[in-house]
């Protein structure tokens, strides 16, 4: 039962990451359904280490650079200069806001915010910001003529899904496609920044709740991470491509009616 309850865990975590429909929401509200115990945020953060390889193995080719010298030499550089700066003046915000969180707000992650009322509520609200950057117009913004100050956008809208049920991949997508992006970059800059911002809320949580992580079984755990991996991978290739023609109205409709159906069961 061990090695299902985190094969479960792995599979939510890694197809709701990186879809705008809030990993953290789903893990506690369909664990619920199925009668799972809440994983947590501690052991939610940490199962994501599993999306953050997957990001890393699914742009390889775009985060390290491969280029052929003069010499007929292979070199690479890890990423470019200008994406380098991008993401790192994009993870800024939530490092400043999610640090005065933990310092002053200690019970932040097991407040009322974590609450199916919130998680609800905090739904239908995404599902509307959704609509309006999925019908904004001039997306003609990109990886490449991006200005520093999007990113600082962007970032500060990454920040907001410290709150459960807003959505990383949603926040900085919504604000991205808002800002002029075009849909394919948008969601493709998105999975880069998270990156960072993902695998520090990881450690974080690992390094304030190690006593706990040691309670966790050594196996099912390896395994909840490797099927998050996989399913990560899947989740990112089908988003890219699903969103880069479609849009986001499928998961504004789905948002929107999840948010609701938990509001009908309260």
């Amino acid at each position: 039962m061990e090695f299902l309850k985190f094969i479960f865990y792995g599979i939510i975590q890694g197809l709701t990451e990186f879809i705008p429909i809030s990993s953290t929401a789903h893990l506690k509200i369909i664990s619920l359904l199925f009668g799972i115990k809440d994983p947590g945020s501690s052991l939610s953060a940490i199962i994501q280490i599993g999306s953050v390889f997957a990001i890393f193995w699914y742009f390889r080719k775009t985060i390290f650079n491969f280029e052929n010298t003069n010499s007929g030499k292979l070199r690479y550089s890890f990423l470019s200069n200008k994406l380098y700066k991008s993401i790192f003046i994009g993870t800024i915000p939530i490092v400043f806001f999610g640090g005065i969180i933990k310092i002053f707000v200690p019970g932040f992650s097991d407040s009322f915010l974590r609450s199916n009322l919130s998680i609800a509520i905090v739904s239908i609200l995404m599902s509307v910001i959704m609509l309006f950057a999925d019908i904004s117009t001039n997306k003609l913004i990109n990886l490449n003529n991006h200005k520093y100050r999007n990113s600082l956008y962007i970032g500060i809208a990454q920040a907001f899904a410290i709150f459960p049920g807003v959505s990383r991949s949603g926040s900085t997508i919504s604000m991205a496609l808002l800002s002029g992006w075009n849909r394919k970059d948008a969601a493709k800059y998105s999975f880069l920044l998270g990156i960072p911002a993902i695998s520090l809320a990881a450690f974080v949580e690992f390094f304030s709740a190690v006593n706990q992580f040691l309670t966790f079984p050594f196996l099912p755990l390896f395994v909840g991470l490797i099927t998050t991996f996989f399913s990560s991978l899947l989740a990112i290739d089908f988003f890219i491509k699903y969103v880069s023609s479609h849009g986001l109205k499928i998961f504004i409709y789905y948002r929107l009616v999840f948010g609701i159906l938990i509001l009908l069961n309260l």
